[in-house]
């Protein structure tokens, strides 16, 4: 069993990803149109880009360490079969549903690789590269591309448009890393993957570069580390904060003072901070599809060796027990 640990660099970049507002690219939004009438033009026109486009499918499952950049998805003309050795992406997705702003909404994933890691919860951050694309782009074409990272990248999931916290906790980030002689590094069996989303999910009404309004667009990614996040610093990691389980720590607001659970210290409203309230630093260990919350002091059992817990940021698996 491994344990593993996750230190990652905050690069604080500001790209066209975050959906926060400012000088960040975005413009005046143009009138808002009603998501749900919206979301039938998304809904159809997603639908039809993957009705009528295909991808390699062939060469990922000949080569599981196939990279992002190895994903060729290619347009079906009339009359055109799908070549051999490749998958029509309406066959290959995963069609997913959430509700956003009292709208339904279909989004979709395909999954060229789940990954050897630990999956991050939707409040965690994460490192990843990506490129992002509208639909009537060449989804091949790195100059065609509103926005794309050459090298990793660290992000807050809480601070990025809707539909990426809800897809890449679907991955795993990667199972380990080696540092190159170069000052490179290589990541091992990371998750890989498109998401194609609807405007709802993405930047709705909003115009940024590269970008029209109400545009559905799609995501290529590498996922390569995860780690949890504690944005308030109370001792609670920001998923636990999640108290309705609706995957968004923003409308969590417990003494209703207009800031939300996860950037709240003192989140119950009563004068004292939360983490002078616990009488303990907690220490949450991911297990598979579970959370558990240990205490500095315990001591657990893995692969028959007793650890004793005297540190915050700890992983382990499922054959962990407390003794």
């Amino acid at each position: 069993m491994k344990i593993k640990y996750y230190l990652l660099l905050l690069l604080g970049l500001s790209i066209t990803l975050n959906s926060c507002k400012g000088d960040d690219g975005l413009v005046d939004p143009v009138e808002i149109a009603d998501r749900g009438e919206q979301q039938v033009i998304d809904k159809a026109e997603l639908i039809d880009y993957l009705s009528s486009h295909y991808y390699n499918s062939g060469y990922f499952l000949a080569n599981p360490d196939a990279s992002i950049d190895d994903l060729l998805i290619t347009e079906l003309l009339d009359g055109q079969s799908v070549p051999t050795n490749h998958t029509l992406l309406m066959d290959a997705v995963l069609t997913l549903t959430t509700t956003y702003e009292e709208v339904e909404y279909d989004y979709h994933i395909l999954k060229l690789n789940q990954g050897g890691g630990e999956a991050p919860s939707f409040a965690d951050r994460i490192r990843l590269k990506y490129q992002g694309f509208t639909l009537d782009a060449d989804a091949n074409a790195d100059s065609e591309a509103f926005d794309s990272t050459p090298i990793p990248v660290e992000f807050e999931l809480v601070n990025l448009i809707r539909g990426w916290p809800l897809t890449i906790p679907l991955f795993n980030a990667a199972d380990s890393f080696v540092e190159n002689g170069d000052g490179t590094i290589t990541f091992n069996d990371p998750g890989r993957g498109v998401i194609f989303l609807p405007s709802g999910l993405a930047y709705f009404n909003q115009v940024t570069s590269g970008i029209v309004e109400y545009s559905e667009l799609l995501f290529k990614f590498e996922l390569y580390q995860t780690e949890v996040a504690d944005h308030d610093f109370d001792g609670i990691p920001s998923f636990i904060e999640d108290l309705n389980e609706d995957w968004n720590v923003g409308n969590d607001d417990t003494d209703e003072n207009g800031v939300s659970n996860f950037n709240d210290p003192d989140d119950d409203g009563d004068g004292v901070f939360t983490i002078n309230e616990l009488g303990y630093m907690p220490v949450y260990v991911k297990v598979t599809s579970d959370e558990h919350a240990y205490r500095v002091g315990d001591i657990i059992r893995i692969n028959d060796e007793l650890l004793k817990i005297n540190f915050v940021s700890f992983q382990a698996s499922q054959d962990d027990e407390m003794v």
